[in-house]
């Protein structure tokens, strides 16, 4: 056709000019935030690993997998994967009961699980979590690797559990070693002190300048302390290997780590989408790509994976706009584990501890807490880190939902029940929320409480009613006007009562919330849909009005 060659010209044209827009792009703002988010993720991947009692390779196996794969693989353009603190107490477990070899086994089959629910478009179930659980679980973990890592600073050796580590810390301290808690302090210093100074100079993350400070004093000064060894980790490396076990428990251990790890990741995306005017994430892509990168790292030998905040948020800051800063990342890490890993070794084993325990201190966030408690879920939040702390990780959390879920089962089944004594003598009564069978005990204590023989209004304002519900107060009912009294039930959103009283069946679900009532308007308004009345029923409905008037506005009405 005529034309067509100068129409497929301005295309390749036009997709020259997009490919090199988008290298330009990535060669201005991703090269310099990939190196700081590259500078941030070495040391932080190092604790990690160190924490979970892993080889220390593996935490930089983890960081290259989680940059390249999950980066180019995830959903999210700006999240950046890799080793998270939030898993180290149940990788440290898994490594106690099966070995390290078994662990990175099941690293694999929690990614195929990652893919598979990703497949299934199940990302946004994790969403479901309540924010208290998460809070708390993170504090929690924080809390243990504090307490562990804190006997390695003092020159001692973790316990197997946090309790034990923190009943046996005193001995730790009276016995702690001085140039290697003097290589601890001077870490934490640094990093405290790191933050508040110039721009210039704290344009350097504080983990690599905290380490650098502490490794250099430490070489200078030929202080006595412990050093990182990463020789032999290529050439000791073996594949993963079946564990030796119940194989429920291992299957146990890899839904668990699949379902933490790919929550962290998921909430990490919705986060860091409110960070950044680039494109929204795909959730189920970036399940999907968790899943591959931790089937990868655990071939590999590696941690597993996710979706980390710290170094997300890092990499929005450092100015990235497309996932090739994240990609980037993983090739410097990848790099720096090849051509200078044996610069690793004059970093002291006591500044990695000290980092983590900084770390874990910081997990501790005085701001979740706030928002916590704004919203009234403090007990969710203290039950699932306690149980964190003093039980283990799946376990705190597991109380953590239960509670919550009961707490939200309260809320939504909470009745609040007001009662009004008018001038005339007459009990005014007002039901709110749901009333189902949880609420009857609660209802029939108020209501057999009124006075017999009085005249009482009834006003239900409810969303739904269950059939506990409506024998409750029907029964009142009839008991209260067998004895004298009369009682006036007037239904303010939905006619539960009256659809069960003449024995119609009743939704089993709520009903959508109605716009309230305008008091001030004539009664008029609110029943105009009813014409056609008799004259009869006019003057009803007038007395109706005047009546509504005296119950409902006359109160609200004071004089000057």
């Amino acid at each position: 056709m005529p034309g067509s060659g100068a129409c497929t010209g301005v295309r390749v044209s036009s997709m020259k000019m997009v490919t090199q827009s988008s290298f330009m792009s990535a060669f201005r703002y991703d090269l310099p935030a990939s190196l700081v988010v590259f500078l941030v993720a070495v040391p932080l991947s190092l604790g990690i690993a160190m924490a979970a009692g892993a080889p220390l390779a593996a935490g930089l196996i983890a960081a290259a997998t989680g940059g390249i794969v999950a980066g180019r693989l995830g959903g999210s353009p700006i999240q950046v994967s890799g080793p998270t603190a939030s898993l180290t107490v149940v990788i440290a477990g898994l490594i106690h009961t099966y070995g390290w070899r078994a662990t990175c086994l099941i690293t694999i089959l929690a990614g195929a699980i990652q893919v598979l629910l990703g497949l299934l478009k199940a990302a946004r179930a994790a969403l479901a979590v309540s924010p208290a659980v998460a809070h708390g679980m993170l504090a929690g973990v924080g809390i243990v690797i504090a307490l562990a890592q804190l006997h390695v600073v003092l020159g001692g050796s973790p316990e197997h559990s946090a309790l034990a580590n923190l009943i046996q810390l005193p001995g730790q301290i009276v016995g702690m070693h001085g140039h290697k808690v003097m290589v601890g302090v001077l870490t934490v210093v640094v990093l405290l002190v790191w933050e508040r100074l110039p721009r210039r100079v704290s344009a350097v993350p504080a983990p690599l300048a905290a380490l650098f400070v502490a490794a250099a004093t430490a070489w200078l000064l030929s202080w006595d302390v412990t050093r990182i060894d990463l020789s032999g980790a290529i050439a000791t490396w073996a594949p993963p290997q079946l564990p030796q076990g119940d194989w429920h428990h291992v299957a146990a251990a890899a839904l668990l780590i699949a379902l933490l790890a790919g929550a962290e990741s998921l909430l990490c995306c919705t986060a860091t989408d409110g960070m950044h005017n680039g494109r929204r994430a795909d959730l189920d892509r970036e399940l999907c790509g968790q899943g591959v990168a931790n089937m990868v790292s655990g071939v590999l030998g590696g941690l597993p994976v996710a979706g980390v905040i710290v170094r997300s948020t890092t990499n929005i800051r450092a100015g990235a706009r497309s996932r090739s800063s994240a990609i980037l990342h993983g090739v410097w890490v990848l790099l720096f584990a090849l051509c200078l890993g044996g610069t690793i070794k004059l970093i002291p084993i006591e500044a990695l501890a000290a980092l983590l325990v900084f770390i874990g201190i910081r997990t501790i966030s005085l701001g979740n807490a706030r928002k916590v408690h704004g919203h009234h879920e403090v007990p969710v939040y203290l039950v699932t880190m306690t149980g964190v702390v003093l039980v283990g990780l799946a376990e705190g959390v597991l109380a953590g939902l239960a509670l919550a879920a009961l707490l939200a089962l309260r809320r939504l089944t909470r009745v609040t029940i007001d009662k009004r004594e008018e001038p005339d003598g007459r009990l005014h009564v007002t039901v709110s929320g749901s009333l189902t069978f949880l609420g009857v005990p609660h209802l029939t204590q108020e209501l057999r409480a009124i006075p017999t023989g009085i005249t009482v209004d009834l006003d239900l304002n409810i969303d739904f009613m269950d059939n506990a519900a409506f024998e409750a107060i029907h029964s009142w009912r009839k008991d209260h006007e067998r004895l004298g009294g009369t009682v006036a039930i007037d239904e303010l959103h939905d006619q539960w009562y009256t659809m069960a009283a003449g024995g119609a069946r009743m939704a089993p679900a709520k009903s959508p919330p109605k716009p309230a009532g305008r008091w001030w308007l004539p009664w008029t308004h609110r029943r105009r849909a009813e014409t056609g009345m008799t004259e009869s029923e006019s003057e009803c409905r007038i007395t109706q009005g005047a009546q509504e008037f005296h119950r409902r506005t006359a109160p609200l009405v004071r004089p000057i």
